[in-house]
């Protein structure tokens, strides 16, 4: 089984967990949870050692985290180290909409591993653009 679990500072995560499940409906393969204000470091991977009991050796975890280097991304990569489960893991940092609505729809149609990354980042990074409105190209044209 392949899993997107995504984690985050604050209730980015959970939030963007809901909304995905607006685009793709409510499935148990994708998990979310975060470092919220007030909770410790440790008890964030307390939380996150529990979400991820249900993954069994040999499933593929995708794990989105919202930066590079935060708390929430080093505490999952322990826990992932733990269990051995980092050589079936594809980890990107970064999170938005985009990325997370691909993960979950694309995890169970794309085998290759290096292709699956590529999709899901590319579409993260495809999620990112300015949108010029009419009053900006006016502005620009006065200039």
């Amino acid at each position: 089984m392949k899993y997107v679990v995504m984690v985050s500072h604050g209730t980015f995560a959970p939030g963007l967990l809901s909304a995905t499940q607006m685009m793709t409906g409510p499935r148990e393969d994708v998990l979310a949870t975060s470092l919220k204000e007030d909770m410790s470091a440790d008890e964030f991977q307390a939380n996150f050692r529990t979400l991820v009991e249900p993954i069994k050796a040999g499933d593929t975890i995708i794990l989105l985290a919202d930066i590079l280097s935060g708390s929430p991304f080093t505490k999952s990569l322990e826990v992932l180290s733990e269990k051995g489960f980092l050589k079936d893991t594809i980890v990107i940092t970064g999170m938005n909409m985009p990325m997370a609505v691909t993960a979950v729809l694309q995890k169970d149609n794309i085998d290759d591993r290096k292709e699956l990354t590529e999709t899901i980042e590319n579409e993260g990074k495809a999620g990112v653009t300015v949108f010029s409105t009419e009053e900006d190209k006016n502005e620009e044209e006065d200039i």
